[in-house]
């Protein structure tokens, strides 16, 4: 996955994951990867973070074109399911981004990932994206002192999906994760000033800056449509055809 990937976590409580029976004696799992209109603290909001919410429909484009995988642990070398092979299924509902998949015990990791969401030694969920399209605004929030102070909130409009995974350690626990999230975020968004006013508190994020962001996606018109998220593979498969005189 691209350095620009991100990851955004939920708790158990949360997403709601069950391990369920299916036809046949077959076992299947579900729950919710991402809550949409949820503001979520991404490093300290008042310093050097931002709050984060994701819109109702960012994974419309997505679900559609994609071809996600549902990981353990975001390690892509224990595959539990995926969307092109049918045994991964993933939709929008008024809560967020449901996850269906298929649960193969013949694999004996997916075997260890049954007993231990039974035994809630899995303490959530996580996905990795893209953000294709994004709007930042500043907010007045209330502080624990009933102060009133300014913050941004980052507002994610959609995204392109990579996977979802069932994770014994969500990220937002670690610091280090923290930082990492909003320095992609900034690179992305491309704003010095925002670089520098958030590196006041926490230099280490200037090392984010030069890292290559994703192309721009749309114009100065934020009405515009976002960027296909399987845009670039179609061009590759049309320059393939015109290139061996394919049919397409």
């Amino acid at each position: 996955m691209p350095k620009t990937t991100e990851r955004r976590d939920l708790s158990l409580a949360t997403a709601g994951l069950q391990v369920r029976a299916a036809d046949g004696g077959e076992q299947g799992f579900t729950g919710h990867a991402a809550v949409f209109n949820s503001r979520t603290a991404i490093g300290n909001p008042l310093t050097w973070g931002f709050y984060e919410e994701i819109a109702a429909g960012a994974f419309t484009k997505t679900i559609s074109e994609g071809d996600a995988r549902m990981l353990v642990d975001h390690d892509t070398r224990m595959v539990v399911s995926r969307v092109s092979a049918g045994s991964l299924r993933l939709a929008q509902d008024q809560v967020g981004l449901a996850v269906d998949a298929d649960l193969d015990t013949e694999l004996s990791y997916v075997s260890d990932l049954v007993v231990n969401l039974r035994n809630k030694n899995i303490t959530g969920m996580s996905f990795g994206f893209r953000v294709v399209k994004d709007d930042w605004e500043p907010v007045e929030i209330e502080t624990v002192d009933g102060d009133k102070a300014e913050a941004e909130l980052r507002i994610i409009r959609e995204v392109q999906l990579f996977e979802v995974s069932a994770v014994t350690f969500p990220a937002y626990e670690d610091t280090d994760a923290g930082l990492r999230s909003v320095g992609v975020a900034l690179a992305a968004r491309g704003d010095d000033e925002a670089f520098d006013r958030r590196a006041a508190y926490r230099p280490e994020l200037l090392n984010f800056r030069h890292e290559p962001g994703p192309a721009p996606t749309r114009g100065g018109d934020a009405t515009q449509p976002g960027e296909t998220t399987g845009g670039r593979q179609a061009m590759r498969m049309e320059a393939l055809a015109a290139r061996y005189l394919l049919a397409r």
